[in-house]
């Protein structure tokens, strides 16, 4: 179904420092983590958190300091969506494109367009996309193109799948290529002629996104609304690196989500097995064996996490081919582990609470849903591939987005 383009937020909170916005999502985690099952249940949007995220100033705070921003750095960043993702991955990962849009500004944006753009965050709005597509050959492969228009403006055309945060976005940036074949990001406001977003997201996981089709019939595009995105690709850059650890944040997050959870269950509802000879369920000895077991694996992937966010802020203070690949390399381990590791926690998570856990009215499924879904937003083979051949040949990684 169609929705609405959501009301202009109120005035956002102006986030001052890191601390400050660590503080601020691990309060904000803890107050959505208490309708995230119910949420998860009737497959409801979750609108009004989304706006009290936009009112908080969080989605503002990689806004570069000379326009009125934070510019946390980017362990701080990735560690606001763990926290976030830890309580409901939906909503962390509705804006994990919003940074991505932003961090396009401030790799090619002009003076002007960073004003305004960079004002507009600032305010509160938010930035969807209409990135993928599906039906293409490859994932790679863009159909939707930008054509020049007789009055000087552009016009849009295509059709964009998997458009997390375009239902409730102010601003749509829409991937394109132009006439001669090189990637644009337009912005597009969501209640621009020609512009449709269909709320018709079925998947298993990750049930809230709202990551549905973006219509694009004949939207007009002022000349000063497009980025020239191929650029960022043509030198050493941190574009993918940052997006993909926000992904490798999210997966972190969900893991540790099932692990309290699955902690919660076990010492108030599980039994313990008959042979444990204990009195609940928490005190026996091989269910405390596999707890360890699974933290061990949680602490692994936080470390990489942060390894990754620490590797992202080194780059960006002496940014150079070799700084860029070693930031990749870095944010494509934390990647590969943390996928295995969503999908491992949020399964063990039965296993060690037992069959009442299986119920559908305890919703602990949905953990391992949104985990399963989650992490096939990239192949993390292809991610071993290129730390395997830097690592033993010195081959920096691709400067394509994905790593």
């Amino acid at each position: 179904m169609t929705v609405s383009p959501p009301a202009s937020p109120p005035t956002a909170n102006l986030v001052r420092d890191d601390a400050e916005a660590l503080d601020l999502a691990a309060r904000l985690a803890q107050q959505f983590a208490v309708g995230a099952a119910e949420r998860d249940r009737e497959r409801r949007i979750p609108r009004a958190e989304l706006d009290e995220l936009s009112a908080s100033g969080l989605l503002a705070i990689t806004v570069p300091r000379e326009h009125g921003g934070a510019d946390v750095r980017a362990t701080t960043l990735l560690e606001v969506f763990r926290l976030l993702a830890a309580a409901d991955p939906n909503i962390a990962q509705i804006p994990q494109s919003h940074f991505a849009y932003v961090n396009v500004l401030r790799e090619n944006g002009t003076a002007e367009q960073q004003r305004f753009f960079f004002g507009e965050v600032l305010a509160g709005k938010r930035f969807g996309n209409a990135q993928s597509e599906a039906g293409s050959r490859t994932v790679q492969d863009i159909q939707t193109r930008l054509s020049p228009a007789p009055d000087g403006q552009f016009v849009l055309r295509g059709r964009k799948a998997y458009s997390t945060g375009a239902l409730l976005a102010h601003w749509i940036p829409v991937l394109a290529k132009d006439e001669q074949d090189r990637l644009q990001v337009a912005y597009v406001p969501r209640d621009a002629a020609g512009v449709t977003v269909v709320d018709d997201w079925a998947g298993m996981g990750q049930r809230t996104t709202a990551s549905g089709t973006v219509e694009l019939d004949a939207v007009p595009v002022p000349a000063d609304r497009i980025v020239p995105h191929h650029l960022t690709f043509d030198r050493p850059q941190l574009h993918g690196a940052l997006a993909q650890a926000l992904h490798a944040a999210i997966d972190v997050g969900i893991a540790g989500g099932a692990l309290a959870d699955a902690v919660e269950f076990v010492r108030t509802r599980s039994r313990p097995w008959g042979e444990a000879g204990v009195e609940t369920a928490a005190e026996d000895p091989l269910t405390i064996q596999r707890f360890g077991e699974l933290a061990v694996r949680l602490r692994a992937a936080e470390a990489l996490l942060e390894k990754a966010g620490a590797a992202l802020d080194a780059a960006r203070a002496d940014l150079d081919a070799d700084s860029a690949a070693a930031a990749s390399i870095a944010v494509a381990t934390a990647k590969v582990f943390a996928d295995g590791v969503a999908v491992e926690l949020s399964s063990a998570l039965f296993e060690v609470s037992g069959t009442r856990s299986s119920l559908a009215e305890t919703n602990l499924h949905r953990h391992w849903r949104n985990a399963r879904t989650h992490t096939l937003h990239d192949p993390v083979r292809w991610k071993v591939q290129h730390i395997g051949r830097y690592v033993l040949n010195g081959t920096r990684p691709p400067r394509h987005g994905q790593i």
